[in-house]
């Protein structure tokens, strides 16, 4: 079986084999540079990210130190994406993260998994399922996504969730494990947060 089936099929396999780490460890080189950038090199940061990820929209940025199995490599970022500090992605197969989507800080996104049964996992074996999130998401600080997982668009992540089943498109989930609070309603579209009212201008 070929590294990019072992990796993208979501069969069990040994993730030790020394011609997947190889090509991992060359994977991560590019991340562990960016996290050595200064504030002041935002043009070699973003040459840095093309460099990381596997398509990287226009506008899109991520808040050094980020941390991913693979360096970012099968990570896909829609336009303007923006992601705080400590953004950790397990990318051993593929994450799609849509346009206008932020991830505040600590954000965790899974896509390795092991099995339950502790004889296989004596053995170290993973299995690998993709991640999508939709477009103009919001995750708030501490989130974790786990393997397999998708999140509609427009849908906002409260602070700490564990998302472990799909969450619908507009609406806001909170708690773990993660359930549906709410759909995004016409209340939203006058008051940001509480009482506190939207400037009409912002709007327009």
């Amino acid at each position: 079986m070929e590294i990019d089936d072992k990796l993208h099929s979501g069969q069990i396999y040994d993730p030790e084999d020394p011609q997947i780490l190889a090509k991992q460890t060359k994977a991560m080189m590019p991340m562990y540079e960016y996290n050595a950038t200064l504030p002041t090199e935002t043009a070699k940061r973003q040459t840095l990210l093309t460099k990381m990820f596997a398509k990287v929209g226009e506008g899109s940025y991520i808040e050094p130190p980020f941390h991913a199995n693979w360096g970012g490599r099968h990570v896909e970022l829609g336009a303007h994406v923006y992601a705080n500090f400590n953004l950790t992605i397990v990318d051993d197969t593929y994450v799609y993260i849509g346009d206008h989507t932020m991830m505040g800080p600590n954000v965790t996104l899974a896509s390795a998994g092991h099995p339950i049964l502790p004889e296989l996992r004596e053995h170290g074996y993973q299995y690998n399922l993709p991640i999508h999130i939709g477009k103009n998401c919001w995750l708030g600080a501490g989130v974790i996504v786990v393997p397999g997982v998708t999140i509609g668009d427009n849908s906002v992540i409260g602070a700490g969730a564990v998302i472990t089943k799909d969450i619908p498109a507009d609406v806001v989930a909170v708690g773990t494990p993660a359930r549906v609070l709410r759909k995004i309603s016409d209340h939203d579209r006058k008051y940001y947060h509480g009482q506190l009212e939207i400037d009409p201008e912002l709007l327009k």
